[in-house]
């Protein structure tokens, strides 16, 4: 008979401990990780999105970690083909396999299929990129509005990636973006085990303030320099970059700008909690409840079996 396969998935706001998790998981279950968060792909962005460590990713063999340059174009259609393409030569060899990041959307896409959304010639992308770089956040905003009310209520409109992306095809395509938000879910060759990581809101804001002032010590703001030439990538539209790129462009001072990531960050934080406690399937744990951690994970795959037998 077929061994069953299984995809445990680590999600969490920024700074909740999903990395320490995800290895501690792969360790015990002798797997490897796949990673979903997308500031991660790009090699050149190290410290400001908290990828892991050397000795961290020795410690797990780890997939999409530095595997792009920020100058390639990547979209989540693309990642949810090679995240499948991946797990698929995982699973001839393992039974089990993680995903971990904050990424909701591309966590969506692997899990559960995404939709089939019309090509975007790239002089579209890059009209509203650089209305985006003239105008700011808010034209975005609005413009989304008058094409897409309905997606404008749910998305995330303090993300300009995904501003940009909804914008792009509904020019392209002549229809809203929720259009295409109509398919059901895809099935999957795997089994699917979601774990959601969650800390008081409190001490998960101080957290984040102490991971800025680690980012700080460790270089932050000279990588930001470095990288100020491709600040037009929508790979750097991110917190950690562009406030240090409003300092550099002489709009704020130092200390403003640290200001600016420390809050910004805890705001991403906040809208990534409150994307996933819409998602009903997402088992709720402190990264410290080790063994209820793995008990959930036995039980969840024993009730798979017998519902698959």
């Amino acid at each position: 008979m077929e061994e069953k396969k299984y995809l445990l998935v680590v999600g969490g706001a920024t700074a909740t401990g999903k990395t320490g998790l995800a290895i501690r998981l792969a360790q015990y279950f002798n797997c490897p990780i796949l990673s979903c968060d997308s500031r991660q792909f790009f090699r050149e962005m190290n410290i400001g999105t908290a990828k892991p460590s050397e000795v961290e990713l020795q410690q797990a063999s780890h997939y999409f970690i530095n595997h792009l340059s920020i100058t390639q174009s990547y979209s989540v259609g693309d990642y949810e083909r090679d995240a499948l393409n991946t797990l698929d030569k995982i699973y001839a060899s393992h039974d089990i396999a993680i995903l971990v990041g904050g990424s909701g959307l591309y966590l969506q896409a692997v899990c559960e299929g995404f939709d089939d959304f019309p090509d975007v010639p790239d002089e579209i992308r890059t009209t509203i990129e650089e209305a985006y770089q003239k105008y700011g956040i808010e034209w975005l905003q609005q413009s989304l509005k008058d094409l897409d009310y309905a997606y404008y209520q749910k998305a995330d409109i303090q993300n300009p990636h995904r501003l940009i992306r909804a914008l792009s095809v509904c020019q392209a395509s002549g229809q809203p973006f929720s259009f295409f938000h109509q398919q059901p879910k895809r099935e999957r060759s795997f089994s699917t085990i979601y774990l959601l990581l969650e800390w008081d809101r409190d001490i998960l804001y101080d957290r984040i303030n102490q991971r800025v002032e680690n980012m700080l010590q460790q270089g932050l703001m000279a990588e930001a320099q470095a990288l100020l030439p491709y600040r037009q990538h929508t790979s750097l539209q991110t917190v950690g970059y562009q406030e240090f790129f409003d300092y550099f462009d002489g709009n704020v001072d130092l200390e403003e700008a640290i200001r600016l990531i420390k809050r910004n960050s805890r705001r991403y934080a906040k809208r990534q909690m409150t994307w996933f406690r819409r998602q009903s399937q997402w088992q709720r744990f402190h990264p410290s409840e080790w063994e209820a951690i793995l008990q959930f994970v036995e039980t969840s795959k024993n009730a798979t079996s017998n519902i698959l037998d």
